[in-house]
């Protein structure tokens, strides 16, 4: 399904995202800065993408996740989990990272930091009961399905 991403370049040297390859699912976002950053060990900091993105309608979202690479061999992911840019933001979109790791890291100016996928969202009527339908897991949670 092919939708229009309207990009606003919010700062200069921004890099507009794109995809990596063909079957990426998500597009690069790159640390909008003019100088080295570094994240000392449990450090954070918000690092600012330079973009502003104008989703079709309010039927999609953005979100920004972690670049793998970045998280397994530099410790370096999201620290809010994942970003959620709803359809009606119109800001400067940043990126919350935190350094997991025992090592310092330095992030450089136009280094792919995270990665945005956009993604349709489903509305839901929301519907108040006092019973909800049973199915054979129930409520059980947390490993009730056993572990392997």
């Amino acid at each position: 399904m092919n939708i229009n991403l309207k990009i606003k370049k919010m700062r200069e040297g921004a890099v507009i995202p794109k995809r990596a390859t063909e079957g990426s699912a998500g597009m690069d976002l790159c640390a909008c800065i003019t100088e080295p950053i570094t994240l000392e060990p449990l450090g954070r900091a918000v690092i600012p993408s330079g973009i502003a993105i104008e989703l079709p309608d309010n039927g999609c979202v953005a979100y920004i996740c972690a670049r793998s690479g970045l998280g397994i061999k530099h410790g370096i992911t999201l620290s809010n989990s994942i970003g959620v840019i709803d359809s009606d933001y119109r800001g400067e979109i940043a990126v919350g990272l935190v350094n997991l790791s025992d090592k310092a890291y330095t992030l450089s100016p136009g280094e792919r930091i995270a990665q945005m996928i956009i993604s349709p969202v489903l509305i839901p009527v929301v519907q108040e009961v006092d019973e909800l339908g049973d199915t054979v897991r129930g409520d059980g949670g947390f490993g009730s399905t056993g572990r392997i």
